[in-house]
């Protein structure tokens, strides 16, 4: 039996719906260990989430209206699993940074699960960029603990090494090389780090450039593009890498108004298939239409967090609605 979407209602053990975003199904159906002969019970109903992620929410409550919950009922011989099941893909306890005496970040904490979108905002010089660049060690934290994909940042070269190779980052400015074509910026990282055969490189950048809607441009040079097209080749570059992660830094604050709308649908595009996201944005609209969880940074700590509607129309903190009242009244 499966729900409108193809995903399993009454799943049999080890059964999946070869659907990518249905992890769950296996994790939750996995036999445990016991006692040799000994029938295992079931545990009580547990639920699974699925993500779907259209452009914008349909319900005027606020709530995501593509978290389908699916019932997996008791059945014999079937387990669901008591505890998560993965641990956070991006763990940050108590991170501290200073710059010589100025304290950036005081005791910053988040948890981020995989394929979870999350934006933080917050006035200038609030912490929020030196926050997301502690996470691929572009900056180094002085104090606190920040484990990615189970590896913790550490001054082992080899630790940054691997988390640096499964993060993606898009800068404010585009960074691209001005001497090389569209293609040759996307493809570049994949041969020479992944070492990639160049046909592959070139088949990906290919894909990821109509991806991000201008595979006509894959021979021009960065000078011939407008802002808005030379964000998305960032974009497109950053994904060739195959990162788990993306990280955005304000990706829209150095483009034209009317070229802002072309980045933030190929950043919806990328949220809707499970990419997990950590987003500096003040683009309200889109935070509100696609992440699931929102960080209120100001002087170095997070004064706030909670969801969309949470945030917009609960938010507890004084500074947070100051914040708000002034960004939200033009």
């Amino acid at each position: 039996m499966t729900d409108e979407a193809g995903h399993p209602g009454l799943i049999p053990p080890l059964a999946a719906c070869n659907d990518a975003a249905c992890e769950a199904c296996l994790a939750y159906h996995r036999p445990q260990a016991g006692a040799l002969g000994k029938r295992l019970q079931p545990n009580p109903v547990q639920v699974a989430r699925l993500s779907q992620r259209p452009a914008a929410p349909s319900e005027a409550d606020g709530s995501k209206p593509w978290r389908r919950e699916i019932v997996l009922p008791e059945r014999e011989g079937i387990l669901a699993l008591p505890h998560p099941m993965t641990e956070p893909i991006i763990q940050c306890t108590d991170v501290h940074k200073w710059f010589d005496h100025f304290h950036a970040l005081r005791g910053v904490n988040m948890q981020v699960e995989k394929g979870e979108v999350v934006v933080i905002f917050g006035p200038s010089g609030s912490g929020k960029s030196t926050f997301i660049r502690t996470i691929n060690r572009l900056e180094e934290h002085q104090q606190g603990t920040i484990v990615i994909d189970g590896i913790e940042l550490t001054h082992d070269v080899r630790n940054i090494a691997v988390i640096r190779s499964e993060i993606g980052m898009v800068f404010q400015s585009f960074n691209l090389f001005p001497h090389l074509t569209v293609q040759q910026n996307v493809s570049l990282a994949p041969i020479w780090v992944r070492k990639w055969p160049k046909d592959k490189a070139d088949e990906i950048a290919r894909q990821l450039l109509e991806r991000v809607g201008i595979p006509e441009q894959a021979e021009k040079y960065p000078a011939q593009l407008s802002g808005g097209q030379q964000q998305r080749v960032a974009i497109a570059r950053a994904l060739a890498m195959q990162p788990k992660i993306m990280l955005f830094d304000e990706p829209t604050s150095a483009l034209d108004p009317e070229m802002i709308k072309e980045v933030l649908d190929v950043m919806t595009g990328l949220a809707r298939s499970g990419m997990t996201m950590l987003v500096i944005t003040h683009e309200m609209g889109f935070a509100r239409a696609v992440a699931d969880r929102m960080f209120f940074f100001d002087e170095g700590v997070v004064v706030e967090s909670g969801s969309p509607s949470d945030i917009f129309d609960r938010p507890k903190e004084e500074r947070t609605k100051l914040f708000l009242s002034q960004i939200l009244s033009h």
